[in-house]
């Protein structure tokens, strides 16, 4: 949403009535548009998590299937000390995490509020190791915490319904609501996948190199694994990782750019 659209929309609620209107600062310190509250949104992905593994059963006993446990529950532990370092320990209170791998061809990962991270199996040939897996799982978990998923909803919500809140859409539209929900998620049908913005991404490229480095994963891995997946976006389809998270030599460059201030929670 450039600034223009944005004080028209602000305009446009303040005329309709403060209760329609709410903003908050994310974990970065970014004023964000923010229409959906947390009950909802944790006991919509609890659903929508559940129902996403009941058809897509996770791939257990194999090396692959460990790695993402390991890696997760390295992560998780580095995300708990780094938000606690900032004094933002209480944004992950009510997570309660999960790892899981499934068999799906799509090159695609994500973490719902709530902490529930799956990976799909055709990421795999691009992970050449535990770090890059880190990489990947910092890069989704780092959307997670800065509510991104959150902002994408609110700012479609007010798009399409006038700015409703999210509890009185979920009761009035639920099939709407769901859609809504897995769309700005990126579960399932990847169909209509809202884009994350390049905002998003840098701030979700820098605090995942933070979480991943606090964890003890060399942020230097993550210019090699974002090269291949640049690589992979030369077809005429790209990844489905690709559709939501641009890759280009711009993006791979501000990478490099932030490699340094990572390091400096790099201990190995």
């Amino acid at each position: 949403m450039n600034k223009i659209l944005f004080y028209v929309f602000m305009i446009s609620l303040f005329a309709s009535g403060p209760a329609f209107y709410s903003c908050k600062k994310n974990a970065n310190g970014r004023t964000t548009l923010n229409l959906v509250d947390d009950a909802t949104v944790l006991s919509l992905s609890s659903q929508e998590y559940s129902s996403f593994m009941a058809t897509n059963p996770p791939i257990t006993g194999t090396p692959a299937a460990a790695m993402v446990q390991r890696v997760g529950t390295r992560l998780t532990a580095a995300v708990q000390t780094y938000l606690a370092g900032k004094g933002q320990a209480d944004l992950i209170s009510n997570y309660q995490w999960e790892f899981n791998l499934v068999n799906n061809a799509e090159v695609n990962a994500w973490c719902l509020p709530g902490g529930k991270i799956v990976v799909y199996s055709g990421l795999l040939p691009l992970i050449l190791s535990d770090t890059d897996l880190a990489i990947v799982m910092g890069h989704e978990i780092a959307h997670a915490i800065l509510k991104h998923g959150n902002e994408r909803m609110s700012e479609q919500l007010l798009a399409q319904y006038g700015g409703a809140a999210l509890s009185a859409l979920l009761s009035s539209k639920p099939a709407e609501t769901q859609a809504l929900f897995n769309s700005a998620y990126g579960i399932g049908s990847t169909l209509g996948v809202l884009a994350f913005s390049r905002k998003q991404e840098n701030e979700a490229d820098e605090t995942g190199l933070y979480v991943a480095a606090t964890g003890g994963y060399d942020p230097n891995a993550a210019i090699p694994f974002w090269q291949r997946m640049a690589a992979q976006s030369s077809g005429s389809q790209p990844p489905v990782f690709l559709s939501t998270h641009p890759s280009d030599e711009t993006r791979i460059q501000n990478i490099r750019n932030l490699v340094p201030k990572a390091m400096v929670y790099y201990k190995p």
